[in-house]
């Protein structure tokens, strides 16, 4: 099999470690792994099939020779360094947001719209993570009948907002404990035995920027140009995996079982679902995996052709670093 060089563009991130990682265990066929962060990380080593590698520090000529460059760093070092790795004759697979919506750049989940990787042009988009948790779990249910809305709740764990989110959670339950004030800095407000329902800035009639990506984004990946949806995303105080509760709406009546029956075999889910014996999603079974789990399958009372679902899935892997390289694995197939 054709050996591939892959650079890692932020790999001494929380995305970018998972990367690597994932590389390994995906067997993904790296003949030679280029990790490159700051200046202030250049240098320094990490292990990678056994093995040490340098960490290179990100410029424009980081990417001669590279193949693929999965990119695990904010939009603007994104957006800065795209232009050089697409002159190198790079592929660039993002996981920021800088180019998602870009008509000219696929959008891809490959559970979903795998086919879109033939019209690149250099850039394919990873999507938010919640994203691409909800749309994988819904998508079986769009192949029996296009969704025309979605009404949705996102429930995000903590390091959704990073390394120093967990931290955050841990250093104010410790000091609620001991009866101390604790000054939060990553989130807005007190998330140990709190919800934030906030995710993101306020972009358009009271949603946020994060609650509309479920919409702009979930219209690009499952080709439903006029999909509206409603989403409120909250912060919650777990520390791994994202939740969503979401109804899908159709023109049609889909009936619970034919949901069922979909889900438990649609790519990429499992069907968890089983209120009698309290089987049901919850972020704690699918943390570090990449299987997104259904359940809570049950007509909406308030359409006749909508069907409500809950799901979860690891926002670190699934929701990031995992789809990134199942892009890649798109790539080296085609």
């Amino acid at each position: 099999m054709k050996q591939y060089t892959v650079a890692v563009l932020g790999a001494t991130g929380a995305v970018g470690q998972e990367m690597i990682k994932i590389l390994q265990e995906r067997n993904f066929p790296v003949g030679k792994l280029i990790p490159l962060a700051s200046k202030r990380s250049a240098g320094k080593t990490l292990t990678f099939r056994g093995e040490e590698v340098t960490i290179e520090e990100a410029c424009e000529t980081a990417f001669a020779g590279v193949d693929i460059v999965l990119g695990a760093a904010e939009n603007d070092i994104a957006k800065q360094f795209a232009p050089a790795i697409v002159a190198a004759g790079a592929v660039f697979v993002d996981n920021s947001s800088a180019f998602r919506m870009d008509p000219k750049v696929p959008l891809i989940v490959p559970e979903v719209n795998p086919e879109d990787v033939s019209w690149h042009n250099g850039i394919i988009s990873n999507p938010n993570c919640s994203t691409i948790i909800t749309v994988t779990a819904v998508n079986a249910l769009n192949a029996i009948a296009p969704i025309r809305s979605m009404t949705a709740s996102t429930y995000q764990a903590v390091s959704g907002a990073g390394a120093q989110g967990p931290v955050e959670l841990m250093n104010e339950i410790e000091a609620l404990r001991k009866g101390e004030t604790y000054e939060p800095k990553v989130f807005s407000h007190q998330i140990a035995y709190n919800l934030i329902p906030q995710i993101g800035s306020e972009q358009v009639d009271g949603y946020t920027s994060e609650e509309m990506k479920m919409q702009n984004e979930g219209r690009k990946i499952m080709h439903l140009p006029e999909l509206n949806v409603t989403c409120t995303c909250v912060r919650v105080p777990v520390v791994r995996s994202h939740s969503i509760s979401v109804s899908c709406h159709f023109d049609v009546p889909v009936t619970v079982e034919q949901a069922r029956q979909a889900i438990a075999n649609a790519p990429g889910c499992a069907l968890v679902d089983d209120l009698s014996k309290k089987m049901y999603p919850m972020p704690l079974d699918t943390s570090d995996q990449d299987t997104v789990f259904v359940g809570r399958i049950r007509p909406d009372l308030t359409d006749k052709c909508g069907i409500a679902l809950w799901c979860c899935g690891d926002q670190v892997r699934k929701g990031a670093a995992t789809n990134a390289i199942q892009i890649a694995e798109l790539l080296v197939k085609e």
